[in-house]
């Protein structure tokens, strides 16, 4: 099988997150499988036009002005062309809406559509046009499969019009770490969150609610892990809240120097607007640490209310502060959450979910294009 993957960022992206993650080790994998994957990525400084990265040969097609046009130009004529078999247009971003022109069947993958919080990150004319798109979908998509990675995103197309029986529901895995979880009452009282510093990834509700645990917790160490837009912005305001001198701005760390980091922790928070899933909730899981989730798409998917962590409503920064003051100063229920979070990590596995991958492009490569 030839597989295309229609994404704007490939692995090797220094603004690479969660969903390239998710695509490099279900591709990786099914082409160690015998499986030809190609991507059209956008380019960035010094990036060759084309490179191999892992099992995925990257084709970058030029710098965002004009990467969305040239992409779907080349997967038009390649497409009729007899190059590929079958398309695969991540939904994260701006819609390709392959559907439209590919000679071969499209599978969407889909992580999660932005809906409003477009604006809430990006400029209003480029949140104006992801919005508008995205409207097209229902129509536009009527010929091809959709695999979504929680049941939170699934609820949203079905919402916007998407026929349900075309969706499938395929959890991301994860690299499970060679540590072993400590117990809670050797964590001490660290608190860390993982992911890009982004406006809608609400980080600033964090550095409140550390500040307002200050005199409860006066040890408490807070580390943030990740680059974002917002981390000058962040930095000025940990100061000015009087925490900066107990919050580490960690910046991208190896995969080990992460697990290290949040096997020490109590607590991970992640009080984002909206994710596809979690990832980063079920890496923390991995070692035993129980997380502090905004009650969103996707994180009410991945942490299970008062098992594996809590669920706090979007932007209430004293339930996040209660709840993380809960996890740091009662040990027994910490105890129990971070054996409850052990054992929902081992569900995920990628290479299940390459399987299940593979399943549903057999499927699409089969399908009739309306």
């Amino acid at each position: 099988m030839r597989v295309l993957i229609l994404n704007e960022r490939d692995p090797r992206h220094p603004k690479a997150g969660g969903a390239e993650i998710h695509v490099a080790e279900i591709f990786d994998r099914l082409a160690a499988r015998g499986i030809s994957v190609t991507q059209f990525a956008c380019g960035f400084p010094d990036a060759s036009d084309r490179e191999d990265v892992g099992g995925l040969h990257v084709e970058r097609l030029g710098g965002i002005p004009a990467y969305y046009a040239r992409a779907a130009i080349a997967c038009a004529r390649q497409t009729h062309r007899d190059r590929f078999d079958v398309v695969v247009e991540c939904l994260n971003k701006m819609p390709f809406l392959a559907p439209a022109y590919s000679g071969v069947p499209v599978l969407a993958l889909c992580h999660h559509l932005f809906g409003e919080t477009a604006f809430e990150q990006v400029a209003w004319p480029i949140a104006a046009a992801v919005w508008s798109v995205e409207r097209l979908i229902p129509r536009l998509y009527r010929s091809a499969r959709f695999v979504v990675i929680s049941e939170s995103t699934r609820d949203d197309l079905a919402r916007r019009g998407v026929d349900a029986d075309c969706i499938e529901v395929h959890h991301p895995g994860i690299r499970h770490p060679a540590l072993t979880p400590l117990p809670v009452e050797a964590r001490g009282h660290g608190v860390v969150y993982l992911g890009r510093l982004e406006r809608y990834k609400n980080v600033d509700l964090l550095l409140r609610a550390m500040a307002a645990l200050s005199s409860r917790f006066p040890e408490a160490q807070l580390t943030i892990i990740g680059e974002g837009s917002e981390r000058a912005h962040l930095e000025t305001l940990a100061s000015e809240l009087g925490i900066a001198d107990r919050t580490c701005f960690a910046g991208f760390v190896t995969d080990a120097r992460r697990d290290e980091i949040l096997a020490a922790a109590r607590v991970c928070v992640c009080p984002s607007t909206k994710e596809g899933w979690g990832l980063t909730v079920i890496e923390s899981n991995a070692v035993g640490t129980p997380n502090v989730a905004s009650d969103a798409p996707g994180l009410r998917d991945s942490v299970r209310d008062g098992e594996t962590g809590f669920l706090v409503p979007v932007g209430d920064v004293a339930g996040f502060t209660d709840r993380i003051g809960t996890l740091l100063g009662d040990d027994a229920i910490a105890s129990r959450l971070s054996r409850a979070a052990s054992a929902w990590a081992l569900h995920f596995e990628w290479d299940r979910a390459a399987e299940q991958m593979e399943a549903a492009l057999e499927s699409a490569r089969h399908g009739r294009i309306r």
